[in-house]
């Protein structure tokens, strides 16, 4: 089966704003001004559609994973 596409909480430098986009879109499924405003939604949307959700920093290194897929081996989380 294949993977569903990750949701992606990005900075968008050129306008200032938090962004949830889905991997290879063109377009973000929704702007925010915070980025703690980007993880809820993006969180709730990733737990809805059982997808993964990364989180990004201002200069767009990865800070956070978080997987909500039904993974059959899911391995130990070593942030929690």
């Amino acid at each position: 089966m294949a993977r569903k596409a990750a949701n992606n909480v990005n900075y968008d430098k050129n306008n200032g704003i938090w962004k949830v986009e889905k991997d290879k879109s063109k377009r973000a499924s929704k702007t925010f001004k915070t980025k703690n405003e980007a993880i809820d939604f993006g969180t709730k949307l990733s737990k809805k559609e059982k997808t993964e959700l990364v989180i990004r920093n201002k200069d767009g290194k990865i800070s956070n994973k978080n997987s909500f897929g039904n993974d059959p081996n899911p391995p130990k989380d070593k942030k929690h």
